[in-house]
């Protein structure tokens, strides 16, 4: 296995930009646990939990050059950063259902299906031409195949998200209650935006739409995460 001398850009990318975003993921979840380790308040921190997991597995690969093991890892960076969309599907149904309605077996069913759609990507990577390759500076670039199949698993995940998100500010009486929602809502918004952008620029592999990306996808998605949290305010108090 050997290292390659990464570009000042890319560690910057890498280290800096996505460091500082895995850091603020995991602080925002210390503090969802840290009020309540109630099941609604894990699955919440899931949400930010998951894709700092992701971002510590690119951490990780970012200098290496053997494909197989880049490959490998490039997969679960992008499971762990993906799939984190089903744990808002899920809070969401908690809080407009109930756990009574949408009990433990039901929350496993929901995880472990979208879970398998979600890893079976890994069956492009044994198809040539049809999984992701690397340019120059070891940058991922996806197939068009992969792109299409990740594109529909994750607009499952992020239309259910964001429709009962809506369902639930509906049934919002108290104005202020409806205020908080609607921030949780623009956040949750901005994340889709910033996970459909890296989609994009991973297929697309512009060097400076990498970048465009790269800036504004880190504003949206630290201030995507904290609109969020705030927006959940009392709904996940002790």
């Amino acid at each position: 296995m050997t290292l390659y001398q990464m570009t000042p850009t890319r560690i910057i990318t890498i280290y800096v930009a996505q460091g500082f975003m895995c850091l603020f993921f995991l602080f925002l979840a210390f503090k969802i646990l840290k009020r309540d380790r109630k099941r609604l308040n894990v699955i919440f921190s899931g949400f930010y939990i998951s894709p700092a997991i992701g971002f510590i597995i690119n951490f990780i690969y970012a200098p290496l050059t053997d494909v197989s093991v880049v490959l490998m890892l490039n997969f679960l960076t992008n499971f762990f950063i993906f799939n984190s969309s089903i744990f808002i599907v899920v809070f969401n149904l908690i809080l407009l259902k109930s756990e009574k309605a949408i009990t433990t077996r039901k929350q496993l069913i929901i995880f472990i299906v979208y879970g398998i759609a979600m890893f079976s990507m890994i069956v492009f990577l044994f198809i040539p031409g049809f999984g992701v390759t690397f340019n120059e500076n070891w940058s991922p670039i996806w197939s068009f195949p992969f792109f299409i199949y990740l594109l529909v698993i994750e607009t499952i995940g992020t239309v259910s998200g964001l429709y009962l998100s809506f369902q639930i500010y509906k049934k919002f009486e108290d104005e202020t209650l409806k205020k908080k929602w609607k921030f949780f809502i623009f956040g949750l918004s901005f994340i889709y935006i910033f996970m459909y952008g890296i989609f994009i620029s991973n297929t697309l592999n512009i060097p400076d739409f990498r970048t465009i990306i790269g800036v504004v996808g880190l504003i949206l998605a630290l201030v995507g995460a904290y609109l969020m949290y705030y927006g959940v305010g009392r709904q996940i108090e002790k």
